[in-house]
């Protein structure tokens, strides 16, 4: 016997190859070896020893991970034909009337509230409300807010002045803006002008004409005849809204103000003038 054999227990143990099945037995299944990314995880550690929580996905997940982080590219819907959407500025209304305290701010009010974007003015030298008599008008000068007129008018007669709507009318007006304002004065640029009676319409033109078109802006001017008295601004309120919605739709309101305005006078009461004026 060797005697490296006998000192070495290693050498002491039978070879494994060489031990024999009994017959009738077959050899066992091979246990398939784990993933790569397992044995990492198992045997991945750290510069101090001790063992990491890293794992690395299996090889299927990486490769949908791949894939998700490659999406392929996403058709556009939009025609390479189609042309190019263009920006349409919202049109500016300007609502006139002698005192921009009854019609100009009903209109004022009902296309605010409809959305639209606009101003109003009054074209008269002074503020003149109904007083106690004919002979005896209250009068204001323009900018004198409306909250001062109506506390005025509230501590002369509130009976008086509840009845005939005029506080109810300046309730209205102290909600929407400050004062009444007039149209000589302002600088305004707007795209279309309704005025609510003729008088109004001529002081607008004449007064466009005076500032000498400096700018070249043209401005629609369109008057709508309109008693003064509340019921009927209240008609005339609507007629504005249409009047509005008709301009704002149209692609070129040069081009569509004929047909804009014989639809107008089909539909509503009021007469209509209409004149091309430049800021």
């Amino acid at each position: 016997m060797d005697p490296r054999r006998a000192r070495d227990p290693r050498f002491a143990r039978a070879d494994p190859r060489l031990q024999q099945l009994p017959s009738g037995s077959s050899l066992p299944a091979p246990t398939p070896p784990p993933f790569a990314s397992q044995i990492a995880s198992q045997n991945h550690w750290v510069e101090n020893g001790t063992p990491s929580s890293v794992s690395l996905q299996p090889s299927s997940q990486a490769q949908t991970n791949v894939l998700q982080s490659n999406p392929q590219p996403v058709q556009s819907s939009i025609s390479p034909n189609q042309p190019p959407s263009v920006y349409k500025p919202r049109p500016l209304f300007c609502v006139v009337c002698a005192s921009n305290q009854n019609r100009s701010m009903e209109g004022h009010h009902v296309l605010a509230k409809g959305g639209y974007r606009v101003v109003s003015y009054g074209t008269g030298s002074a503020v003149r409300l109904p007083g106690p008599s004919i002979d005896k008008p209250n009068i204001y000068p323009f900018g004198t807010p409306y909250n001062a007129i109506y506390e005025e008018l509230s501590s002369k007669d509130t009976r008086l002045y509840t009845a005939n709507g005029l506080l109810p009318m300046l309730d209205r007006n102290r909600n929407i803006k400050l004062a009444p304002e007039r149209w000589q004065e302002s600088r305004t640029v707007a795209d279309v002008v309704i005025t609510c009676e003729e008088r109004c319409f001529d002081a607008v033109c004449d007064d466009l004409l005076t500032r000498g078109g400096e700018f070249n802006k043209p401005v629609h001017v369109i008057n709508m005849e309109i008693k003064d008295n509340h019921e009927e601004a209240l008609i005339a309120g609507k007629a504005m809204l249409d009047l509005a919605a008709a301009v704002e739709e149209a692609d070129d309101i040069d081009e569509s103000i004929d047909k804009i305005l014989q639809a107008q006078q089909e539909k509503h009461p009021h007469n209509l003038l209409h004149a091309v004026a430049f800021y």
